[in-house]
């Protein structure tokens, strides 16, 4: 099967590239811009403005919607980007199309998150088969976090914030299921293995870069806070991924400490 891959540079990209070529995908990756790779055909296409799009999809069965801009030009990207690319896999004949998005979209109440909930309108509503695989937060991203929240010296959060962070390779074994299983018109789930309360990944966090930074606990106010101490951002969805958080701390700071 010939798939291509949008976001196919960025972090589940990364992940999501080997795992198809290892279970005998013939791959497509797009980028913005040029890349070269002698084991995946490299083309560079712009989902905001739709150019490359259409030679993309030609000739391809699948295609795995992965790309995404949470930072900037996020409906231009993820909602018209989608929709063009929807259009022109639409005209290609693509037989099944299958959309990553995030868990809790639905409940969570973030601008991001009312932009990916359009953008599954748009594939739902749309001309190809479809799947939808909606996913936790990725360790990295939690990491990310919390090296913000310690800029400026203490750890700075909601400590009854409730997480689920999914390693890409768990995601990206998923999603290569879903490419062999075909088009299944649902909106699936998948989390990782543990629900961690904010408090108790920062104190994992400390202690794999043997940090004495305290957590100095901010409670977030409104529909936001109460959402993600409600376990917003996780799911009870089975089966989940395999690798922890402390499996992810391990891997970046093994005995080593800071980093």
């Amino acid at each position: 099967m010939r798939v291509l891959v949008t976001g196919a540079s960025g972090r589940l990209g990364r992940a999501v590239l080997p795992r198809l070529r290892d279970d005998g995908f013939v791959v497509r990756a797009v980028s913005r811009h040029p890349r070269q790779d002698s084991t995946v055909e490299w083309l560079t296409a712009d989902l905001a403005t739709g150019a490359g799009l259409t030679p993309a999809v030609a000739g391809v069965e699948a295609v795995l919607h992965l790309a995404s801009s949470a930072a900037r030009r996020t409906h231009e990207v993820d909602v018209l980007g989608t929709r063009r690319l929807v259009e022109a896999a639409g005209r290609a004949g693509v037989k099944h199309l299958v959309f990553v998005s995030i868990v809790g979209i639905d409940r969570v109440p973030l601008r991001y998150y009312r932009h990916k909930l359009a953008a599954e309108q748009v594939v739902t509503a749309g001309p190809v088969p479809w799947s939808i695989l909606r996913a936790t937060q990725f360790p990295e991203l939690l990491e990310e976090l919390l090296r913000n929240a310690a800029r400026l010296g203490p750890v700075i959060g909601d400590p009854a914030v409730l997480a689920q962070p999914v390693d890409p390779v768990d995601v990206a074994a998923r999603l290569a299921g879903m490419l062999v299983a075909g088009p299944s018109h649902a909106v699936e789930e998948l989390g990782g293995p543990q629900v961690l309360r904010f408090d108790e990944a920062v104190r994992a966090w400390r202690a794999a870069r043997r940090s004495r930074r305290p957590l100095l606990p901010v409670r977030i106010p409104g529909r936001l806070g109460r959402a993600l101490r409600a376990g917003g951002l996780t799911t009870t969805a089975t089966p989940t991924g395999t690798r922890t958080w402390a499996d992810h701390l391990a891997d970046t700071y093994g005995g080593t400490g800071r980093r």
